[in-house]
């Protein structure tokens, strides 16, 4: 668990950490878009791109970007071999049978090869994205992004500021449990656990030592929190001001062109290029 990325932050200046948060959310939301709607490779390729243009200007290690991929490492294989086995298409995409192998519901085929791999690149690119947005923002800078973009919801009495808080707070307390379940698990194997032997079951029962000490580290933390908020007369949303406020500036235009260039290329691949090749 110690490499989980996702909710951690890397402290460098670069042009990415210098963004706005709002020009940020509003590229990762555009991103996805444009994941989903890329229709074939090239599409697929042009996301690829502005990401690695993205990684390079974060200054985060390429490498360590990539680790997110390891916390769902397994969701991806397993949604790619059920692709894989149950896609019983016809479709040829190079020389060769349609059908490489078959049997009773199961079979390989060219179009399942193609879809199964299409949807491992389009997975990795999106929990990629989605990790380089909490390595180049602080939880408090993502706070005021989200705030800030959902101020026109508060027309209708929507709490928006603490929505932002909420999801602010979950981010930041990833990393505190992970760390935290990593502390329990080593106290638990010094005093004789074994959580690697035996079958799956077995595995699974071995756990529960670290879920109920993780649970009620997790709620003394949550009421910690609450008796910090409360001692310091915090009140919500209501006529709060801020320290530093949110504005836009060149690096922000930057990314908006490039966003939108991103999303306009994939829609025209999409409309002038067939699937998947």
């Amino acid at each position: 668990m110690k490499d989980v990325s996702f909710g951690q932050y890397y402290p460098v200046r670069s042009f990415v950490h210098r963004a706005d948060p709002r020009l940020k959310i509003l590229f990762l939301i555009a991103f996805i878009t444009a994941i989903f709607i890329a229709k074939n490779f090239y599409g697929l390729a042009v996301c690829a791109f502005v990401l690695l243009l993205a990684i390079l200007f974060s200054r985060v290690p390429f490498l360590k970007v990539l680790r997110a991929v390891r916390g769902v490492l397994f969701l991806v294989l397993f949604t790619a071999v059920l692709n894989l086995l149950f896609r019983t298409g016809e479709k040829t995409y190079w020389d060769g049978p349609a059908v490489y192998w078959s049997w009773k519901i199961f079979s390989v085929t060219q179009e399942g090869i193609v879809e199964s791999l299409f949807l491992v690149v389009r997975l990795i690119l999106l929990v990629v994205c989605s990790s380089l947005l909490t390595y180049t923002t602080t939880p408090v800078s993502l706070t005021d992004g989200i705030e800030s973009l959902l101020t026109p919801l508060k027309w209708i009495r929507f709490p928006v500021h603490e929505l932002a808080l909420i999801m602010s707070i979950a981010l930041r307390f990833i990393p505190i449990l992970m760390d935290e379940t990593e502390r329990v698990k080593n106290a638990q194997m010094a005093r004789g656990a074994d959580f690697e032997s035996g079958n799956p079951v077995r595995r699974v029962k071995a756990v529960v030592p670290i879920l109920i000490p993780l649970l009620l580290s997790a709620f003394r933390r949550a009421d910690e929190l609450g008796d910090a908020m409360d001692a310091r007369c915090y009140s919500g949303g209501k006529k709060r001001t801020k320290y530093k406020k949110l504005r836009l500036g060149w690096r922000d235009l930057i990314v908006f062109l490039v966003g939108a260039a991103m999303v306009t290329g994939v829609v025209l691949l999409r409309i002038y290029l067939g699937w998947p090749l």
